[in-house]
């Protein structure tokens, strides 16, 4: 019984003792942080992703158009999907280069 009490004695009085001690402001001091990062590095590594994942895609289009190419043997409809593929390949590079531009667009709408 004794050890109990006296545990519950020497827990309340640290815990009551640290309250003491940890600084609580009673008011905030400006806005608080949400973001881990500011809008323009954020903005910035969206675009890096963007970027790479097109030029990824667009890369890998270029390889079956080849691919289709070299493989046709004369065949006018796989020269047909290859030219596609050429074609969508070419989309693709052509996002990868607009899109730090968009990015930077929408940025200046957001305001950042």
């Amino acid at each position: 019984m004794f050890r109990r009490t006296s545990l519950r004695i020497i827990t309340t009085t640290i815990v009551m003792a640290a309250a003491l001690i940890v600084p609580v402001p009673a008011f905030a001091a400006g806005p608080a942080t949400v973001a881990a990062y500011p809008l323009p590095v954020i903005i910035g590594n969206i675009t890096a992703w963007v970027v790479g994942l097109l030029v990824g895609v667009a890369t890998l289009f270029l390889t079956i158009g080849g691919l289709r190419r070299m493989t046709a043997g004369g065949d006018p409809s796989e020269i047909e999907k290859s030219n596609s593929a050429f074609k969508n390949a070419l989309i693709g590079y052509a996002l990868a280069v607009l899109a730090p531009i968009l990015l930077s667009v929408v940025q200046g709408w957001i305001g950042g």
